[in-house]
């Protein structure tokens, strides 16, 4: 059970129960009456994989929902079990000895959170906060409600809808999303005519319109949550994109307005607070030219914009997720140098990328590898550099460099 308890003048809220052995007869190492809770993650990706990695230092014990053994946590975690997400029976046997549970992705049934939560098992970020990063459509009702600054848009039933539509947000082009099961690009359209309007229906979903906003700029806040109400927020960050997929983060964004970089990280911070949020929440924003933001999109996990965190940070966004769902004092989310850079590794056409990781190695020692032990594909992400230094130019070079080079781009 959770228990308070009162640290240095700070009241905090500790995991208490009888010695649980898990299938250890000394109860696992730990003493007698208390032990490391459990968490347990649904979805087996390279989030998970690098939220087990920091899990370690916390002691926190792992569990883990995979699709195959061969996905990229399942190759590192000690405890997997394969199945489908989308089954409650499995989901329930998941989480019959876990303590809490999150989430590598945001695909969960909702329905399904909720028989898990009336059963008594804590999950964060809960189905009500979760069903906005889910349907983009409540999404945008919703933060449209609270004031939230969003581009023009509504659900639109049909081309001619489309059409409709874009006369009212100042004509076409259009961005069309579908309202759910979207990422990295996919299920988004910019369309320029009413016939090209027509793909989005073709999969038979709700799909919401949006203004096609003119930015100078692509942003993210990134924020941590705990269930009693502590946050912190990383330094805002530049994400810059290449035909849809996060090519590369800089942290922080290079002369960003200090007003505007504290008005975004606000605005983060009462998203997560107005929504219920628990753990950590990304808020995908554009710059306008004439100064302002605009919310593009939320995710509720570990989340690319923040992969520079694990070597730029003093805690990184996974250390603080797990930190946030378990409801423990949060770590400190300041930068250890002035900028950090990050560049995601997109499979190219080499498969092997051994002899290319070396290289990369030996010319540059202070580069941070992270792999995610994945089968390389053109454009798939398998992995990300990170690197940090005084020198903003040097910083970038060197991480462009790296992931070129390991993509097989450049060979020198």
């Amino acid at each position: 059970m959770w228990r308070e308890v009162v640290t240095h003048g700070h009241k905090w809220r500790r995991w208490v129960t009888e010695a649980r052995s898990r299938g250890r007869a000394d109860g696992g190492g730990y003493a007698k009456g208390v032990t490391f809770p459990v968490v347990g993650m649904v979805g087996g990706g390279q989030l998970a994989r690098m939220t087990h990695e920091a899990g370690i230092p916390l002691g926190i014990r792992f569990k883990l929902l995979s699709d195959t053994p061969q996905d990229s946590a399942a190759q590192v975690v000690g405890d997997v079990v394969i199945g489908d997400h989308r089954d409650l029976d499995t989901l329930r046997e998941f989480a019959r000895d876990c303590d809490v549970i999150t989430f590598d992705h945001e695909h969960v049934p909702i329905d399904h959170l909720r028989a898990l939560e009336a059963e008594g098992i804590p999950v964060r970020p809960g189905p009500d906060a979760l069903l906005h990063a889910q349907d983009k459509g409540r999404m945008r009702a919703r933060l449209a409600g609270l004031g939230v600054p969003c581009p023009r848009h509504r659900i639109v039933t049909d081309p001619a809808d489309v059409s409709a539509f874009a006369e009212e947000a100042g004509g076409y082009p259009v961005v069309l999303k579908t309202v759910r099961g979207g990422y990295d690009g996919k299920g988004v359209w910019v369309v320029r005519t009413e016939a090209e309007a027509a793909d989005p229906f073709r999969a038979g979903v709700p799909v919401l319109a949006e203004e096609k906003v003119e930015f100078t700029r692509e942003l993210a806040a990134n924020v941590v949550r705990s269930p009693h109400g502590q946050a912190v927020a990383y330094p805002v960050v530049e994400s810059q994109q290449v035909d849809g997929v996060c090519d590369t983060v800089i942290a922080p964004a290079p002369g960003l307005d200090e007003e505007l970089a504290g008005q975004a990280q606000r605005l983060a911070l009462t998203i997560a607070a107005e929504l219920g949020v628990v753990g950590h929440l990304a808020v995908e924003l554009f710059e306008t030219p004439d100064g302002r933001i605009l919310v593009n999109e939320l995710a509720m996990r570990p989340h690319n914009s923040g992969h520079w965190t694990q070597d730029g940070a003093v805690t990184s966004q996974f250390a603080n997720h797990l930190r946030a769902v378990l409801d423990l004092p949060l770590g400190d989310p300041r930068p250890r140098a002035p900028w950090t850079v990050m560049s995601n590794v997109l499979g190219g056409d080499y498969p092997d990328m051994y002899a290319a990781y070396l290289h990369c190695m030996a010319r540059d020692p202070q580069l941070k590898i992270h792999m995610y032990g994945k089968d390389v594909k053109p454009g798939r992400k398998v992995g990300h550099v990170n690197t940090c230094g005084d020198d903003l130019a040097e910083v970038r070079e060197r991480a462009r460099h790296a992931a070129d080079y390991l993509r097989g781009t450049i060979t020198e």
